[in-house]
C-alpha cells in the first residue's frame, strides 16, 4: 500500500475514533468504516497512531482497543452532563412522537392510495349508470311483454344448458365407477362407505340430471 493509502488510513481512524469517542478493536474500526481500507491497512494505522500519543491503546488479554485520546477533549461536570441527559430524553421523545406521526401518515397515505381517483370514480359511474339504463329496458320490455332474448342468446342458453348437463353425468358415471371400484374391496355397506368418506349423492337431494 502507498504511503499517501497509509496517510489516509490513519486520518481516517483518527477521526472515527474521536468522533465515536469509545474503544474499538482494529477489526471493529476495519468493519465501521466498510473495509474501506482493509484490515492490515487499519491495523497498521492503530499502532502507529497508539505509538505517536495521538489515541491510546489497551490491552485485553490477547486482544487490543484503541480510542480517542481524552485529554483532548475539555472535561464536562456533573450539571452538564445531566443537562445532556436531559436533552437527550427529550429528544428520544420528540423522535418518538414524531415516528408516531410518520406512521400515522403512512397509515393515511396508504388508505387515500387506495381509495378511487375522481377520474376513476367518474368512469364507473358512466359504466354502472350505461349498464342501469340496459336493464331498465330489458325490464320495460319484460313487464309489456315483448321479447328480450335475442335467438343468439336463447342458442347459447341452450348450449350451456346441453354442456352442463353431460358433464353432470360424465362426472357421476366417473364416481360411481371409483365407489364400485372401492367396493369390491370394503368389508362394509355402501351406505357405511358413503359416511366414512363424506359422500353425498343426488338421490340424497332428490334431484337428478335432467333430460337432454
Amino acid at each position: 500500500m502507498s504511503k499517501s493509502k497509509d496517510a489516509q488510513a490513519g486520518v481516517a481512524v483518527l477521526d472515527y475514533l474521536n468522533k465515536q469517542n469509545r474503544p474499538y478493536s482494529a477489526i471493529d474500526i476495519c468493519n465501521n468504516l466498510h473495509k474501506e481500507f482493509g484490515k492490515t491497512a487499519i491495523v497498521k494505522a492503530c499502532e502507529s497512531l497508539a505509538e505517536s500519543g495521538k489515541i491510546k491503546e489497551k490491552v485485553y488479554g490477547k486482544q487490543k482497543v484503541y480510542v480517542a485520546d481524552q485529554s483532548q477533549f475539555p472535561e464536562v461536570d456533573d450539571s452538564e452532563i445531566r443537562s445532556m441527559d436531559s436533552t437527550i430524553t427529550e429528544l428520544t421523545q420528540k423522535l418518538q412522537t414524531n415516528l408516531e406521526e410518520v406512521r400515522r401518515l403512512e397509515s393515511e397515505l396508504k388508505m387515500l392510495n387506495s381509495c378511487l381517483s375522481t377520474e376513476e370514480a367518474q368512469r364507473q359511474l358512466t359504466e354502472a349508470t350505461s349498464q342501469c339504463a340496459h336493464y331498465k329496458s330489458k325490464l320495460k320490455q319484460l313487464k309489456e311483454g315483448g321479447n328480450v332474448v335475442s335467438p343468439e342468446e336463447k342458442e347459447k342458453v341452450y348450449g350451456d344448458r346441453k354442456k352442463f348437463v353431460q358433464a353432470w353425468r360424465k362426472r357421476k358415471r366417473m364416481t360411481n365407477d371409483v365407489l364400485n371400484a372401492i367396493l369390491e374391496g370394503y368389508p362394509k355397506p355402501k351406505k357405511q362407505l358413503y359416511e366414512d368418506i363424506g359422500i353425498e349423492t343426488d338421490e340424497d337431494y332428490d334431484v337428478k340430471p335432467p333430460d337432454l
